[in-house]
């Protein structure tokens, strides 16, 4: 994927605002870059809004430089120059019903005023005209961003009904602005929480890691409990009682203590002082999330805390843990957990330390493989996996040292294994001869009941 410049990005957004008023056409720039603009923020992306149709949109910027692929919207992408992206125009409109909660069943063109009141919220409803250098404000956002307010555009009973997933979208620009919800937006979000079920559940995972991988997660998770919104979609972190409302106060700290996290890692601190590793994938996977994630997620889930005491940790255990995929997130979350406690993170330290050896020195190859105990006649199995992690492990330790030293210890413990599996199958033919020479005939029993 070519990385977007946002200088490119921006240049190309104002042109393709210009080509169109040159056309004849009214257009501006719209949404969430203006709003990110007034914020003194980057835009991530841009989009343009005009009362061009998407026919007539595609005519002037010809059809091998456009896609088609949101005309039922209105919405026509205009591919860019390297560097650029592709910039989403799309023609003034009015929504019709949202029978699914979630899109329009139609939509019928229209100007800019009945355009910005279409949309969520009062921060997302300016455009900018790039050409006079002017804001078009038909919902008072410009009051909203000054006084650091998400606000519901109309009612906001209506809006929301329209898409649930912007019960969500509330919370994440809140948490990610510092914004206060309007207290009417906030009410409504409380009353119709358990209504955001009716998103799919890849949906709402976007909107979750999107909150979790931001600076503002813990306000995040916060807004979510306090909307109730978190009882539909993050039950598993909602207190029951005092000593829940202690845990979620240092999960927040830990959230809040994290740097540039991963969505795994974010979603890993949120849970692992609720659920253990079974039941944090279950929640991974209510919300369609990738195998990696999950898998991740759970690890981190299960091993948080495993780090302690690492200094006097016997190198075997310790070492698994080094060479694993998610140590650095895993360091992380100790790390945070560490300062969140506020207490020196000394078992981070020590862990980046022995990291810094070389590859042959903190992780060499083992001195036997599964070929060579097949060799010596044991298939595959748990007993074979169980027998390569102790011959492993007496590696790392150094109670082996040559290949020699470690076959003659597969050697030993193959034998031991045999031993005991005879003396196991000894014991139970014993007791089923015990069980038979204690068990009266069947006959006899049935003769004994019948006299009586």
């Amino acid at each position: 994927m070519l990385k977007i410049v946002p200088e490119k990005q921006h240049r190309f957004a104002v042109e393709v605002v210009r080509t169109l008023r040159e056309a004849g056409f009214m257009s501006y720039l719209a949404g969430g870059c203006v709003r990110d603009q007034l914020l003194g923020r980057t835009p991530h992306d841009y989009d343009v809004v005009t009362d061009a149709t998407p026919e007539q949109v595609r005519g002037l910027f010809t059809h091998r430089r456009t896609l088609a692929i949101g005309a039922a919207f209105g919405v026509i992408s205009v591919l860019g120059p390297r560097g650029a992206g592709a910039i989403e125009v799309a023609t003034f409109r009015r929504d019709a019903a949202y029978s699914d909660g979630r899109h329009p069943d139609s939509v019928t063109y229209s100007d800019a005023r009945e355009d910005a009141l279409r949309r969520d919220f009062t921060i997302n409803g300016l455009f900018y005209d790039p050409v006079e250098e002017a804001v078009i404000d038909f919902v008072g956002g410009q009051e909203d961003l000054a006084a650091g307010l998400i606000r519901a555009i109309g009612e906001p009973g209506k809006r929301f009904a329209e898409d649930k997933l912007r019960l969500l979208r509330a919370v994440r620009f809140a948490a990610a602005f510092g914004f206060a919800l309007e207290d009417r937006t906030h009410h409504t979000i409380r009353e119709m929480a358990a209504e955001v079920t009716v998103v799919s559940a890849e949906r709402i995972a976007a909107e979750i890691r999107r909150m979790l991988v931001s600076s503002g997660r813990a306000t995040a998770v916060r807004l979510l409990l306090d909307t109730r919104l978190a009882d539909a979609v993050l039950p598993e972190v909602v207190p029951k009682d005092q000593p829940g409302r202690d845990r979620l106060e240092r999960t927040l700290a830990l959230l809040d203590r994290l740097r540039r996290p991963s969505f795994s890692l974010a979603l890993a601190a949120l849970l692992h002082g609720w659920v253990d590793a079974r039941q944090a994938e279950q929640a991974c996977r209510r919300w369609k999330l990738p195998n990696k994630v999950t898998e991740r997620t759970a690890w981190l889930v299960a091993e948080h805390g495993s780090l302690a005491g690492a200094e006097s940790m016997r190198w075997s255990a310790l070492q698994k843990r080094l060479v694993s995929p998610g140590i650095e997130e895993l360091l992380s979350l100790a790390e945070a957990a560490a300062s969140a406690d506020d207490r020196e993170a000394t078992e981070v330290d020590f862990c980046r330390t022995l990291l810094a050896q070389p590859r042959g020195i903190l992780d060499p190859p083992p001195l036997v493989t599964g070929d060579d105990l097949g060799r010596r006649g044991l298939l595959p199995g748990p007993a074979y996996r169980t027998l390569l992690a102790r011959i492993r492990d007496a590696q790392l330790d150094g109670e082996v040292h040559t290949k020699h030293e470690a076959l003659a210890l597969a050697d030993r413990l193959i034998s031991q294994e045999r031993s005991e599996h005879g003396q196991e199958a000894e014991e139970e033919n014993a007791q089923s001869e015990r069980t038979a020479s204690e068990t009266p005939p069947a006959v006899g029993r049935r003769k004994e009941t019948e006299g009586r």
